[in-house]
């Protein structure tokens, strides 16, 4: 046995082995939306999700190193690794059942193009589908499903 072994490298903070997190805008009415969809179609609980304002979120961002002040972009960290914009959005549907699944096959458009699209729509955002002025707190039955859930 070799007594110089590597240590695992550390996980983000608020994260166990094989969790998927998705960290999303609190304020943000199409980020609110989507992971009412999330929630809605993963069935198998298979993703956690914590707003980028929350004390998880803020600490999840430093950790990886993105600003902790202007949210522009969905996060999904699986695995200790993190995915943003357009990659991100993939990654979430290749996790729920089909037919969101096959929006995965997206990853055959070049990325520039995707990440144009997903920043047309970040930066706009708040103008089409508006701005709450708090963060929503999760519901009953959304327990187990955020990072702040001691459940």
């Amino acid at each position: 046995m070799n007594s110089t072994a590597t240590p695992p490298e550390p996980l983000p903070p608020f994260l166990q082995p094989g969790d998927r997190v998705l960290l999303f805008d609190g304020v943000c009415k199409l980020c609110n939306a989507s992971v009412r969809f999330v929630i809605r179609h993963d069935s198998q609980r298979r993703i956690k999700l914590a707003s980028v304002q929350s004390p998880q979120g803020q600490a999840l961002l430093a950790w990886f190193g993105l600003p902790t002040e202007q949210f522009d972009s969905v996060v999904l960290i699986e695995e200790g690794r993190l995915s943003q914009r357009s990659d991100a959005f993939i990654r979430l549907m290749a996790q729920l059942p089909a037919p969101w699944r096959w929006l995965r096959l997206l990853r055959g458009v070049p990325r520039p193009l995707r990440d144009w699209v997903y920043d047309l729509i970040a930066r706009n955002r708040y103008r089409l589908f508006g701005r709450l002025d708090v963060c929503l707190l999760p519901s009953p039955d959304h327990q187990g499903r955020f990072l702040d859930d001691p459940s």
